[in-house]
């Protein structure tokens, strides 16, 4: 029997994808991408896939696209692959949150890759690498423009005109991960995220998601102006005894988070 390539796993409203080529470090080859864009295009409207936690099997989230099969691939094959970026839209056009668990290596297409969710928690054992000036091809999955915005422009070109590794700890430190934990413990708190996201009134959370990614690639101004149409949008839905019930869901829950600490 065929192994499968990308593993789905749906529990408690959280789909789980697991890219899974470990012998090969995850590399994107084109079953692979096709097996993503796929599952993200049937997923999309899936109640039991209200946030997606996107990790890889083995030692590597991904190791970017699958250089030994572009190897053997005709120019226009390899051009499409780099330049397409077909899998970084399918997740971005997703709409729903995707947590990153960054489990292991992120190369260069694996990079952009981690770059396209939401949020990123990282195990001890990532290493994060832009090799594209080392392989000798241009980024054209958004890397050289998102890696600027997330951690600054000028760790940005240290990064991606060395192709020099980061640790997780460091990419925790320049703010391009949430928060790094033991490897054991990383897919138990991105279902934690996860749970704590669907506890959320859902289409407001949606919603506040769609005017954060909207109003980031705009000026303030513009994000200003996006934010504030929203915001009438959803208060003329609201009435004060929808308002006065989840005042008082808020309150129990920091009540108990405080108790927790």
């Amino acid at each position: 029997m065929t192994e499968q390539i990308l593993l789905v796993e749906k529990r408690d409203g959280i789909a789980t994808l697991t890219l899974n080529r470990p012998d090969a470090m995850n590399a994107l080859s084109r079953a692979l991408r096709q097996a993503i864009v796929q599952t993200f295009k049937t997923l999309r409207d899936d109640p039991d896939a209200g946030v997606l936690i996107l990790t890889g099997a083995g030692r590597a989230f991904c190791a970017g696209l699958d250089l030994k099969e572009l190897g053997s691939s005709t120019p226009d094959d390899t051009e499409s692959a780099v330049a397409g970026g077909d899998v970084v839209q399918a997740v971005a056009s997703f709409g729903r949150p995707i947590i990153g668990a960054i489990n292991g290596f992120a190369i260069t297409g694996g990079f952009e890759l981690a770059l396209a969710c939401d949020v990123l928690i990282a195990s001890t054992a990532a290493r994060f690498a832009d090799t594209h000036a080392r392989v000798g091809v241009m980024p054209g999955w958004g890397l050289s423009q998102k890696l600027s915005r997330a951690v600054g422009v000028y760790r940005a070109k240290e990064v991606s005109l060395t192709g020099n590794y980061l640790s997780a700890e460091q990419a925790a430190d320049w703010g391009l991960v949430n928060r790094v934990v033991a490897p054991e413990e990383l897919l138990p708190a991105c279902r934690q995220l996860a749970k704590d996201m669907l506890s959320c009134v859902p289409e407001v959370m949606l919603a506040y998601k769609r005017i954060i990614d909207d109003g980031y690639a705009r000026s303030l101004a513009e994000g200003l102006a996006i934010e504030a149409r929203a915001s009438r949008e959803q208060t003329r839905a609201l009435t004060p005894e929808t308002l006065a019930a989840r005042r008082t869901g808020v309150q129990q829950r920091g009540r108990e988070q405080t108790r927790g600490k």
